[in-house]
């Protein structure tokens, strides 16, 4: 809340910038002439300058940014603030935005799919939970990584996230299994299969590991400037 009411600064002036620059016609002549024209995506904290233009605009715009955040008492972090080609690809809210040749052609479109990191968290997330000494039963395992699991993949489904969905599967079936026979070393694989796997899956009490390369996957669509903005109603200052 605190980072919504200090930062609405930054939508304002970024509002007030696109509304300035107006009609498409009149942004595209303006490119054409070499100028730039930029738009915000924020997240409480989080933000993206997309910048339609050169590296050397997005760098002014960067300092423009750190002006306004400057009386304010805040500065943009060194260490996670960057200019980069969309080509190059960042990361935003644990997914990786990066345009792409599409596979079969030679069209280049723009791709999200769960970042590096992201991915990386959720496995160290599974690992500590398949610790042998983590729960009393197979059941209490599967109900606290089911919930983890799900989440999980419902928040990367607006992506290009079947594979990752299909590593996950197979990263947390093989940890779960794993889990099962350190705990009944002594028992038989055939009996721990009867037992804890039917159909495959690792089960107990009615309790069945969470399959993530179930999630239907369901990419955002664009929808140019049908979406609503708190600040559409945002009009330039006139000349002085």
């Amino acid at each position: 809340m605190l980072a919504n009411i200090a930062l609405s600064v930054l939508d304002e002036h970024f509002a007030r910038a696109w509304a300035a620059s107006g009609t498409s016609y009149r942004r595209f002549v303006a490119r054409r002439k070499g100028s730039a024209t930029y738009r915000i995506v924020r997240y409480a904290d989080d933000f993206v300058v997309l910048v339609s233009g050169s590296k050397r605009h997005a760098e002014d715009l960067r300092e423009v940014v750190a002006g306004l955040l400057a009386p304010m008492g805040l500065r943009l972090s060194a260490a996670k603030t960057r200019v980069c080609h969309i080509d190059e690809g960042f990361d935003f809210l644990g997914f990786r935005i990066q345009r792409k040749r599409k596979r079969g052609t030679d069209k280049r479109v723009v791709y999200t799919y769960p970042s590096k990191k992201a991915l990386a968290s959720i496995v160290g997330r599974v690992r500590a939970l398949t610790r042998r000494s983590s729960h009393p039963t197979l059941a209490a395992l599967l109900r606290q990584l089911n919930l983890v699991l799900r989440g999980w993949c419902v928040y990367f489904r607006h992506g290009v996230s079947k594979a990752t969905f299909h590593y996950l599967d197979d990263y947390a079936w093989h940890r779960v299994v794993r889990w099962i026979r350190k705990r009944h070393n002594k028992t038989k694989w055939a009996v721990l299969m009867r037992r804890y796997l039917p159909g495959w899956r690792p089960t107990e009490d009615e309790v069945t590991l969470f399959q993530p390369q179930t999630v239907t996957v369901s990419r955002y669509r664009y929808r140019a400037a049908n979406i609503p903005t708190p600040w559409a109603v945002i009009t330039p200052e006139p000349a002085k």
